[in-house]
């Protein structure tokens, strides 16, 4: 589908079974299901069946009574998982494909042309998925080749997650990220809503807006003003009008302030929150996805070459960012995950994405944590009906690993087992 649906995920051509067969049953046994809904308070499923048909979940319950609603359907499969956890697949809400930060490594990236960025991307993409991230959000990739992307793991031409994209994100001139074909310098309030219909236009689900300074900018600082009042107003009025939700790259508490006053949907990073801007984001129902990763990576700048002032200005911010996410929990924020960092890559042991929600769960506990990893983003993504739940009617996004997610969110290091849109993507021990 070239549109977005502003309800739902898009659709995925062919619902495809294990085996690829449309309609085809799988029953998966050996399991105990939980999802985000255990932050509501629900319980666990224990030794639970799912019946799958075609991509979407048919039915969840006791084990015996799965098997015998399966027993006279032709053509069923049947996936024995050991006595594993079965948690929905994991929603990363802040995924940068063509990812290029100052540095060697981002140099790089720059300098492919526009095939050698789709093959760069399509793997990162089969790569996030074999992880256990079955659906990304996108909040700037370069050259639209994010719409290209989405278009053919649509297709079943390549494997990769679902796909929530802003297309490229909104900055001023001379804005964060401006060097870069991920972003679009706009100026002025209709420069910023020309902005917005031109990512609407090639089929975005939401838009991203730059309206502070950050790490990876040479030329300013994380507490730099970078939009006036009216810029955000027209970028967040235009949006709306058209049922796309806005989030937006953002460090300073006043700057959040102001965006939240406006309508913002979403803050990214929120560096320097204080209580009083986090309870007002709180009460104006704007959620934080905190990517606490970015200012606790030296491991990661090393492996790409990134340069002293932009480490330094990243592990320097590491304590206060932490304080505005614990700010944020204790003022009722709606907290979400996203790593910034590729999702699939291998970072202390696990991937970034995983580390990501470890970090998070320190303060949230593991059941908030797998809330903020799965039912949280489908809810902000006007998805909750199709994706982040194990029932019926979902898309059979699901992962599985040998540990209780609910009693640490290091279970999610073990993912063994992945399915996306009923179709096994993954059983082996490593994704490669």
């Amino acid at each position: 589908m070239n549109n977005p649906n502003a309800t739902g995920p898009h659709a995925e051509h062919p619902p495809a079974g294990p085996g690829g067969q449309a309609g085809q049953a799988v029953v998966i046994t050996g399991c105990t299901v939980a999802d985000g809904r255990a932050a509501e308070g629900a319980s666990p499923v224990e030794d639970a069946g799912i019946l799958v048909q075609g991509d979407r979940i048919a039915r969840v319950g006791a084990r015996r009574e799965i098997l015998a609603a399966a027993a006279d359907l032709p053509d069923v499969t049947l996936v024995d998982l050991g006595g594993a956890y079965v948690t929905p697949g994991l929603v990363n809400m802040h995924t940068h494909l063509s990812l290029s930060l100052p540095g060697s490594a981002g140099d790089r990236i720059m300098d492919m042309n526009p095939y050698e960025l789709a093959l760069y991307m399509a793997d990162g993409a089969r790569r996030t998925l074999e992880c256990g991230v079955t659906t990304v959000r996108c909040v700037a990739e370069k050259d639209h080749a994010d719409f290209a992307l989405r278009r053919a793991i649509e297709a079943g031409r390549v494997p990769g997650p679902r796909i929530f994209t802003a297309g490229r994100a909104l900055a001023c001139t001379g804005g964060h990220g401006h060097a870069g074909s991920d972003t679009l310098e706009c100026d002025g309030a209709d420069g910023f809503r020309r902005g917005v219909r031109a990512q609407l236009k090639a089929g975005a689900d939401l838009i991203k807006v730059m309206i502070s300074g950050g790490i990876a900018g040479e030329h300013e600082a994380i507490d730099t003003p970078q939009l006036f009042a009216d810029e955000m107003a027209a970028a967040i009025e235009t949006a709306h009008a058209w049922g796309r939700k806005v989030t937006a790259h953002a460090g300073p508490a006043a700057v959040i302030a102001q965006a939240v006053e406006l309508g913002l949907d979403c803050v990214e990073h929120g560096y320097q929150l204080t209580p009083e801007v986090a309870a007002q984001m709180a009460a104006r129902g704007t959620a934080l996805v905190p990517t606490l990763l970015v200012t606790r990576c030296k491991e990661f700048f090393d492996e790409l070459g990134v340069p002293e002032w932009m480490q330094r200005r990243s592990l320097g911010a590491g304590p206060e960012h932490l304080e505005s996410f614990a700010a944020a929990v204790e003022a009722g924020v709606e907290v979400l995950l996203g790593s910034d960092m590729p999702p699939f890559w291998p970072f202390e042991g696990t991937n970034a994405t995983v580390r990501e929600l470890e970090h998070m769960a320190e303060v949230i506990g593991p059941a908030r944590a797998l809330y903020a990893a799965t039912l949280g983003p489908a809810r902000w993504l006007r998805a909750e009906n199709e994706l982040g739940t194990v029932e019926p009617g979902r898309y059979a996004d699901l992962i599985a690993m040998d540990e209780d997610p609910l009693a640490g969110a290091s279970a999610f290091r073990g993912v063994r087992w992945v399915m996306k849109g009923g179709r096994v993507v993954r059983t082996e021990e490593e994704a490669s």
